[in-house]
């Protein structure tokens, strides 16, 4: 874990860490427990006969354990928020506050699960294990490129959904904003040239999704300039971007990317300069998601873009994670799918898209509060599940 210096912000009577005091989760039961008998069914002699029945017929746990609702929200904090790596316990806010969202959006169970690093093997290995418990896997905060090598042998070993939503929540919500935005500025998806600022696990994820969408045009740019198959640096997740992206084969730096480009989807940190930005094509988008302070700030993104979001929930158009993974959990865990698949991660952006039906530059997703979002997203999930 990476040395990290105090914080000097420490308050212990501030709103926000009064907010945290002795954690965010509690356990409560579902069943009453008040006399003898109540505990005879719950637990000895009459849970004998529940484990008997499930031991015979392991499918009866997603109907008589709170298996079928529950999830685990995996970290071993090595990529928090815009941390990096902070290690399990620092990791441990964020997955507590994942699982209040889940519980609060979509009514979906879900337990933080912080280990130790390791390799991915160790990972893979203790995940397999606590696994049985869980309808399904969440993903979260686990440095690139081993995230990509750990959700993939997970979902090929589970027989639950696996979600690493670092990568996939945010690609569905870009994705879902795009459609939009395209809209208001009159251009067509497929004729968009787009820009992915960063080749971190949110850029892999948002650059595939675009392509599976129908986007022909996604340049990657990392922190030595374009991602293009003549580079001989390149790490093999890059490199297998390389061989469906840039199909210009462009070369250079961010602003040679951005030359004429219709979109610019920020997923990187750092700073983009306006000169960079002055290249874009007229009427063009700025999604600047690095939180909490954006690759181009908005007011500065204003000045070259006709819609612009942000990561940020004090500006428009906030690009959230949350519009998109309790609603995809909730409709895989419903309809008992063994994958999402990426039918669904399509579905799923379309269902968020649709319900801003006359988007504006102000507004091309619709609000993380908005109370038909999950539903949405789970019954595009459910609707494919059923195929």
């Amino acid at each position: 874990m990476s040395a990290l210096p105090v914080s000097q912000s420490f308050d212990p009577q501030s709103p926000v860490f009064r907010a945290h005091e002795g954690g965010k989760l509690a356990v409560h039961a579902t069943s009453v427990l008040q006399d003898a008998d109540d505990l005879s069914l719950l637990y000895t002699p009459g849970v004998a006969e529940v484990s008997r029945a499930i031991a015979s017929d392991p499918v009866l746990a997603n109907h008589y354990t709170s298996r079928r609702n529950t999830i685990a929200v995996v970290s071993d904090g090595t990529a928090v928020l815009g941390l990096g790596d902070v290690g399990p316990l620092a990791a441990m806010p964020v997955m507590e506050g994942k699982a209040v969202l889940f519980k609060h959006f979509a009514d979906v169970d879900a337990v933080p699960v912080c280990m130790e690093t390791g390799s991915v093997d160790e990972i893979v290995e203790a995940v397999a294990r606590i696994a049985p418990t869980y309808g399904g896997i969440n993903l979260e905060d686990i440095s690139a490129p081993r995230c990509f090598e750990i959700e993939e042998r997970l979902k090929a070993r589970l027989g639950i959904p696996v979600f690493h939503d670092d990568q996939h929540g945010t690609a569905i919500v870009a994705l879902a904003a795009m459609l939009n935005a395209a809209r208001v500025v009159e251009k067509e998806l497929e004729d968009l040239v787009v820009v992915v600022s960063g080749a971190g696990a949110a850029g892999v994820a948002v650059a595939r999704i675009l392509l599976l969408a129908g986007v022909r045009d996604v340049i990657v740019v990392d922190s030595k300039g374009i991602v293009d198959e003549s580079r001989a640096d390149l790490a093999p997740h890059k490199r297998a971007l390389a061989e469906v992206t840039n199909r210009g084969h462009r070369v250079g730096s961010i602003g040679d990317a951005l030359d004429s480009a219709d979109v610019l989807v920020g997923v990187s940190g750092g700073t983009i300069a306006e000169r960079d930005l002055l290249r874009m094509a007229p009427r063009a988008i700025i999604f600047a998601l690095a939180n909490p302070d954006p690759e181009v700030h908005p007011t500065v993104a204003h000045r070259f873009a006709e819609v612009v979001a942000t990561g940020r929930s004090d500006f428009p158009n906030q690009i959230n994670n949350v519009l998109a993974f309790p609603g995809i959990f909730r409709g895989a865990l419903d309809s008992g799918v063994k994958q999402i698949t990426e039918e669904m991660k399509l579905a799923a952006a379309h269902a968020i898209a649709d319900l801003v039906p006359t988007p504006t530059a102000d507004q091309v997703v619709p609000s993380v509060f908005d109370d038909r979002v999950a539903p949405a997203v789970a019954a595009a999930v459910r609707r494919l599940a059923s195929y």
